[in-house]
C-alpha cells in the first residue's frame, strides 16, 4: 500500500471509510425492517384464516374435458379425390361437340340461339371468379368449389376470369384452355363463351348454367 505522505488526504480516506460503514449500516438496518415487516404481515394473514387443514383426496373433483368433435377426415378426403377427377386435365374439346373457333361451348341439346344470347348478354352477371396467380392445381379446386356454390345459390350466369397469360412463362395463357376443358365436364355447365371486351375479352368467359327449376334455358 502506498505511504500517504500529507493529511489532508489521510483524513479525505477517513471520511469515504465512514461513509461507507454508514452506508452499510443503513442498508443492513433496512433489511431487517424488512424481515420484521414481513413477518409481522404473515402472522396477520395467519390469525385472520385461522385454522386450516388440507382437503381430502376424496372430495376432488376431476373434471375430464369433453373430446373434440370428430372430423370427417375420410369424407373430406373422398370428396377431395372425386373433384380431382371429375376435373381432368386430359380432356380436350374434341371429344365432345358444338365448339367453334372462339372455343365456345354448348352442351348437346342446347340450341344455338342459347350461345347467341350468352353472348350478347342476355344474362346478368351474378358472380365472377378471378384465377389470377393460382396454380393449375389451385385453380382446378377453386373453379369446383365455385360452381357448386354457384349452384346452391340458384345463379344461372357467372364469369370465370383466367386471363390473358401476359404475367406467365413465355406470355401464354396457361389457364385459358384448362379452364375451358374443366368447364366442358361440368355437367351443370350449359354453355360459355368469350366474355365481351367491356366484361374480360380473351382474358375471361361467360357461363351459363342449369336452371335449378324446369324452366328453359333459353327463357
Amino acid at each position: 500500500m502506498a505511504t500517504i505522505k500529507d493529511f489532508s488526504a489521510l483524513k479525505s480516506l477517513r471520511k469515504d471509510l465512514k461513509a461507507q460503514e454508514e452506508a452499510r449500516l443503513a442498508a443492513e438496518r433496512e433489511r431487517r425492517e424488512n424481515e420484521q415487516r414481513l413477518r409481522a404481515e404473515a402472522n396477520i394473514f395467519r390469525n385472520s384464516i385461522g385454522q386450516v387443514a388440507p382437503l381430502r383426496q376424496s372430495d376432488k373433483a376431476v373434471l375430464t374435458p369433453p373430446p373434440p368433435l370428430p372430423i370427417a377426415r375420410q369424407h373430406l378426403a373422398d370428396e377431395q379425390a372425386a373433384l380431382m377427377e371429375s376435373l381432368s386435365d386430359e380432356f380436350t374439346f374434341d371429344t365432345l361437340l358444338d365448339s367453334d373457333e372462339t372455343l365456345s361451348f354448348a352442351r348437346p341439346g342446347v340450341g344455338s340461339d342459347v350461345l347467341s344470347k350468352l353472348r350478347r348478354g342476355h344474362w346478368v352477371i351474378q358472380s365472377q371468379l378471378d384465377l389470377h396467380g393460382l396454380r393449375r392445381d389451385q385453380a382446378r379446386e377453386a373453379l369446383g368449389e365455385f360452381l357448386r356454390q354457384a349452384r346452391r345459390q340458384g345463379q344461372r350466369c357467372v364469369r370465370i376470369i383466367h386471363g390473358k397469360g401476359h404475367g406467365s412463362v413465355n406470355k401464354e395463357p396457361v389457364l385459358k384452355q384448362k379452364v375451358r376443358n374443366w368447364l366442358a365436364q361440368k355437367e351443370e355447365v350449359m354453355a360459355f363463351c368469350q366474355a365481351r371486351p367491356a366484361e374480360g375479352g380473351s382474358g375471361a368467359l361467360v357461363v351459363l348454367l342449369k336452371s335449378s327449376s324446369t324452366a328453359s334455358a333459353t327463357s
